[in-house]
């Protein structure tokens, strides 16, 4: 009988006990997430038995998308006034006495226009510095000429004279009655400097025919 009491009083203990335990202090707050995202790096890379040569690998960019393959003419006017794009004034030099234009040539080749130009400043102080465009049209529409390709500039005062790049999608925009076409991505990427890169519209000479001259009786 004194057994069975020691048992009933040591089941009443563990019922008491166990609301305390319930009511202990909430835990630590929560902590703030991490700087990782979307999660933190593994502790150790997954191991791998035999490599994969890279001469099975294609590329991720779907088939087609990453050349031109023709140019989109979406204006006719347009089109025929970049065809005779001549020169290639840069506008960081433009302004110094003895400056002079560069060559820029817009070839077609087949259904796609080629774009290739270079100007090789010889303003006094400027030598050796040069800018060059290369690339192909997407799409000549009213006033915008889309390339993909890039245009660089060589100043030998910016980064100890490596040329510094724009490249991709390139837009030379013209406006109103203008025969220039300056590229909207035109701030160099090293210095953040407006470079005021230009493709000049310019027409060939016509030869006019010579007078005839008058018989001589």
């Amino acid at each position: 009988m004194k057994k069975f009491f020691s048992s009933f009083a040591l089941l009443g203990t563990l019922v008491t006990v166990a609301p305390a335990f319930a009511q202990t202090p909430a835990a630590d707050p929560p902590q703030p997430p991490a700087s990782y995202y979307p999660a933190p790096p593994p502790l150790q890379a997954p191991s791998t038995e035999q490599g994969m040569s890279p001469t099975s690998l294609g590329s991720p960019l779907p088939a087609g998308q990453s050349k031109v393959e023709r140019t989109d003419i979406a204006s006719e006017a347009e089109a025929q006034l970049f065809a005779d794009a001549r020169k290639i004034v840069w506008g960081r030099y433009a302004k110094i006495k003895g400056a002079k234009a560069g060559e820029v040539t817009v070839t077609r080749q087949g259904n796609l226009w080629v774009v290739k130009g270079r100007i090789d400043s010889v303003a006094p102080g400027t030598e050796g510095d040069w800018a060059s465009v290369d690339g192909v049209v997407e799409r000549i529409s009213p006033g915008v000429v889309q390339m993909k390709g890039e245009v660089a500039f060589r100043i030998a005062k910016v980064e100890n004279g490596t040329p510094c790049k724009v490249a991709g999608t390139l837009h030379f925009r013209r406006s109103g009655k203008s025969n220039a076409w300056r590229l909207a991505e035109g701030d160099n990427p090293c210095d953040g400097k407006r470079e005021g890169f230009d493709l000049v519209m310019e027409k060939p000479a016509e030869k006019k025919p010579a007078p005839a001259q008058p018989k001589r009786g």
